[in-house]
């Protein structure tokens, strides 16, 4: 059978006689077995949408845990390969993929349209721009079998928005047909370069330039980590000549792979990285001789468009992290279910309960945010003030706090599997790979803790509005008992506090990433409890809740044992697989 036709099949194993092997996840509907996505969605979309929409999402769901998954495993097996001559010896650089990735890209960009589906009508048969609630649950749907190519498929979105924003009407014309195609074979897929050697997050430095020559902008320079080297179409930050040094000076420019006569563009691909993750994705290093650009908006204003890109990329990076976290869940639980150790299945051990809980945490907090990030960025699309400030905070937050989170949860999610899980033939090897690229991406930890503290609590006080919103939603889960509600909002109190205080003092900027994280910690407590309250909701999200309280925002005595007879009883409810009422836990939440 070939390849790239053969299901991963654990039941098969069995057969053989590997009755000792703990099967994986693959074959599952990550769709169909995920409980909060599915209640969340029904909250988020309209019934319409929804109704329309969740054959979409189980038909994804089913792929990333089938099909998607079995391409994916290959296109990691066989990276991307720079050709840099033709055979006449002439330097017509290109990229040659596996047809595994090429596959890939076909249902991404062909079947679901995920670079179009923001911004016009058309995409799974909607009549207009899908709503940013289902596009990010499309997303993260996606990356629980393939993170690397959700890098191309990311920023060609992205850059769509910049140009549509951003772009003169002519430019316009010249590109959002072809970016906005449904045929593979000719759509133009966009990316962005703005990595140099000279600066990373210190955009200020960067030497890119940019000459006027006869009425033609062109590009000189080296930028030094590209993602997604081949794309048709890069949006890129340059100097102009004369314009005044650090970031003020600093232009916005698309450039084309190929010129309009179909010849090739005056810059090389000089190689390609060879990368600890993301290996079915080209990135490369770019060499600019004179290149032809388009220059996108004012001159002056390079940095600030570009942000918005940066933004909407680190909002995706987010959603990422969340989707392979629920992977290594997903992967955790179905071992921890049915690997026999010692006489017991292993699921029957405290230790390993407790293991799976610290897995499964971060990864339900990390759902609550980015859905209601993109609820967030529907209404602030619509109008909403409070919702843009809102989002303006917790873009930073996701992506400072999953991404992070996104590395001991792979690294979690594979001890559960033991010494198979260190193996490339199974796929924790992998999302322990991939895992590390997020705190990378679109600025470190810290140049997104910054922005949290310094910039949206210090300067743009987005924290109000997302307190102001946290607060009504206590007020309307009336079924969450008081006392556990009470405690919330002291809490929410307290770091509200704490971060006007580490954005206040000077002297205390070494506490931003403290602050940022107990931001994101009790925004998604306070989500998670007033989701619980909710009509049809699995109310065990509240007690994913408390212990986010309990163990990542108080205070804790690290020689005193912690596990009380609630925690106890909590495990018990939230390792299995039925769903309960808040009335049937509102003991454990006391």
């Amino acid at each position: 059978m070939d390849a790239l036709s053969r299901r991963h099949q654990p039941e098969a194993g069995l057969r053989r006689g590997a009755d000792h092997i703990a099967p994986d996840a693959a074959g599952q509907n990550f769709y169909a077995i995920d409980r909060g996505l599915r209640d969340l969605l029904a909250h988020y979309l309209s019934p319409a949408d929804f109704q329309n929409l969740e054959p979409h999402f189980d038909r994804l769901g089913a792929l990333a845990g089938g099909r998607l998954d079995e391409l994916a495993r290959l296109a990691d097996k066989h990276p991307p390969v720079l050709q840099p001559r033709d055979r006449f010896g002439r330097d017509e650089d290109w990229i040659d993929y596996h047809a595994s990735y090429r596959e890939m890209e076909q249902i991404a960009f062909g079947d679901f349209q995920f670079h179009a589906m923001s911004h016009r009508a058309g995409a799974l048969g909607m009549d207009r721009p899908l709503p940013a609630v289902a596009k990010y649950a499309l997303q993260y749907l996606f990356v629980q079998a393939e993170f690397g190519l959700m890098c191309p498929i990311s920023v060609t979105d992205t850059s769509t928005h910049l140009i549509r924003k951003f772009a003169s009407p002519e430019l316009q014309a010249y590109l959002l047909p072809k970016m906005l195609s449904g045929d593979v074979a000719t759509m133009w897929k966009g990316t962005q370069f703005m990595t140099e050697r000279a600066g990373g997050s210190d955009v200020g430095t960067i030497e890119t330039t940019a000459r006027l020559e006869d009425g033609e902008w062109r590009l000189f320079g080296d930028k030094w980590f590209c993602s997604h080297a081949d794309a048709d179409v890069a949006l890129l930050l340059a100097r102009p000549e004369g314009a005044p040094s650090g970031t003020k000076g600093l232009a916005l420019f698309a450039m084309p792979r190929r010129l309009k006569d179909g010849s090739r563009n005056a810059y090389r691909i000089v190689r390609l990285k060879d990368k600890l993750g993301t290996r079915s994705m080209a990135s490369g290093e770019i060499l600019l001789e004179g290149a032809v650009a388009y220059l996108v908006g004012e001159a002056s204003q390079g940095l600030k468009q570009m942000m918005e890109q940066v933004n909407l990329s680190r909002l995706s990076h987010g959603v990422r992290a969340a989707a392979m976290m629920r992977r290594c869940v997903n992967e955790a639980m179905v071992c921890a279910r049915t690997r026999q150790a010692f006489g017991n299945t292993i699921i029957d051990y405290p230790l390993l309960r407790r293991q799976l809980l610290k897995i499964t945490l971060p990864a339900e907090q990390s759902l609550s945010m980015f859905l209601f990030a993109a609820d967030a960025m529907d209404r602030a699309n619509a109008g909403d003030n409070d919702a843009r400030n809102i989002l303006r905070i917790l873009t930073p937050l996701l992506k400072f706090r999953a991404c992070r989170d996104n590395i001991p949860v792979a690294t979690g999610s594979m001890e559960v599997r033991g010494g198979n899980g260190y193996i490339e033939e199974w796929v924790h090897a992998r999302l322990v790979r991939d895992a590390h690229l997020g705190v990378l991406w679109e600025g470190t930890s810290n140049i997104n803790a910054l922005d949290i503290i310094t910039r949206a609590v210090g300067k743009s006080f987005a924290h109000r509005a997302l307190q102001a919103a946290l607060v009504t939603l206590l007020d309307e889960a009336a079924s969450i008992p008081l006392v556990f509600s009470d405690r919330l909002r002291q809490m929410l109190d307290r770091v509200a506090a704490f971060a006007d205080r580490v954005a206040a003092e000077a002297a205390l900027e070494g506490h931003a990433r403290q602050a940022a994280s107990a931001l994101y910690h009790i925004t998604s407590a306070i989500l998670m409890a007033s989701e619980a309250a909710r009509p049809g909701v699995d109310a065990r999200r509240a007690l994913y809740a408390r212990l986010v309280l309990e163990h990542r925002l108080s205070t804790q005595d690290p020689l005193a044992p912690r596990e009380a007879a609630w925690e106890r009883a909590a495990a018990e409810v939230l390792l299995s697989e039925r769903v309960v009422s808040v009335e049937e836990i509102a003991g454990l939440l006391a």
